[in-house]
């Protein structure tokens, strides 16, 4: 969490005090027996979310349905830029966050290892993904998507093979002309600050040698670890990144 930052626990209606327990044991933050003043996690019978800032969130792959389904999905900028003839195709997510540009790899197809290293965001989409398994169409594709709590950086060099893809979206400063989507970062900022080893994540990936790395980048942001990439895809707000090695 970011210095100064206070995070408790509260035990909404519905929790077990056990799995509370197990909560606190995980993130490394107390119960307490009201909400916190600046952040709290509160689990309850529907699951868990993050309490702060005058806002709620709780991860919720359904709201991304309208993407996944009806012929939306290959209109998707992330999902072109991986499109594969691969029957098995594989892909990292070395950033997931809450995870929804994973879900798109995975409804597309791809075995998607996530690695989160911040314990409450990665709490917060073990949470949305546990919920969304009992969905009867996002549960056959979030089948396809394993979490790894930890360090992205070390955890690709433990990578016995290399993915596809690998995939980087490192957090970044959330614009002043904020929506509902930008506050909500602003909230997760709140856990995990913007990335400060650009050239060791970029590394990392390069060294595995994927097909792809594709890096998500706002439209007129800087190059990752100033590494230039070998093309450039645009949108109306973000743009992508794609190192060949």
């Amino acid at each position: 969490m970011s210095q100064g930052e206070k995070l408790v626990i509260f035990a909404g209606e519905g929790a077990s005090a056990d799995a509370v327990s197990a909560l606190s044991r995980r993130v490394g933050a107390p119960v307490s027996e009201r909400m916190g003043e600046e952040l709290t996690l509160v689990l309850d019978r529907d699951g868990l979310s993050l309490v702060g800032c005058g806002l709620t969130l709780r991860g919720d792959f359904e709201e991304m349905l309208r993407r996944l389904t009806n012929g939306r999905l290959s209109h998707e900028m992330l999902v072109k830029l991986t499109k594969t003839a691969s029957p098995h195709p594989t892909a990292v997510d070395a950033t997931a966050g809450m995870g929804e540009d994973a879900l798109l790899l995975a409804a597309a197809g791809y075995e998607v290892t996530l690695f989160e290293q911040d314990a409450v965001i990665a709490a917060l989409l073990r949470d949305t993904m546990t919920r969304a398994r009992k969905h009867p169409v996002l549960g056959e594709i979030v089948a396809r998507m394993t979490l790894i709590e930890g360090n992205s950086i070390a955890g690709m060099a433990s990578l016995e093979k290399a993915p596809d893809i690998i995939y980087l979206d490192p957090m970044f400063p959330a614009r002043k002309k904020s929506g509902l989507i930008n506050k909500k970062l602003q909230l997760l900022q709140k856990l995990e600050q913007p990335c400060t080893e650009e050239a060791e994540l970029v590394g990392a990936a390069y060294a595995l040698k994927p097909k792809k790395i594709i890096i998500k980048r706002p439209l007129n942001g800087a190059f990752l670890a100033g590494r230039k990439p070998s093309y450039t895809v645009k949108g109306k707000a973000i743009r992508y990144d794609v190192l060949v090695p």
